[in-house]
């Protein structure tokens, strides 16, 4: 598995509860551009429309050797591949209250695919970041401390 990209927002601003493994359809030379690690999955989200998981606001750039090098297709809605069965209990669990899908990393699985780990999250309120943000640092300081009396 080669990692393309991640979303490390996702774990400070979300609360993650489940996560899915979706296939992403892809045009012309948008894989070609991915090789070269020109996606960003930081702004992205997916939502299910007409019993289709889309993926919009991905950023692919335009592939340098393309032929066609149009700027508007960078950002354009994407199909996300999954089993009905998946689509139908994401569009349930999306129903509940505060309930959003988002991607968590995008990546190259044995077989060559691209592939985009999904994440059901629930928004954070500023107090549990603050709360996180607070228990890194008194993490941080226990070691440093720790480290200190050892030598």
């Amino acid at each position: 598995m080669k990692m393309i990209c991640s979303n490390k927002k996702a774990f400070f601003n979300y609360e993650i509860q489940d996560t899915y493994e979706a296939g992403i359809a892809l045009n012309g030379d948008e894989v070609k551009s991915i090789r070269a690690n020109a996606m960003n999955i930081s702004d992205a989200f997916a939502v299910v429309q007409r019993g289709q998981a889309q993926l919009l606001n991905c950023h692919i750039a335009p592939y340098s050797h393309a032929y066609s090098k149009s700027d508007e297709s960078t950002r354009r809605t994407r199909t996300l591949l999954l089993n009905k069965r998946e689509i139908i209990k994401l569009m349930s669990e999306i129903a509940k209250k505060g309930l959003t899908l988002i991607p968590i990393k995008a990546y190259f699985n044995e077989r060559g695919y691209v592939k985009i780990e999904l994440g059901l999250a629930k928004h954070k309120k500023s107090g549990d970041k603050k709360a996180v943000l607070k228990e890194r640092d008194i993490k941080r300081e226990t070691l440093r401390e720790m480290k200190v009396k050892l030598k």
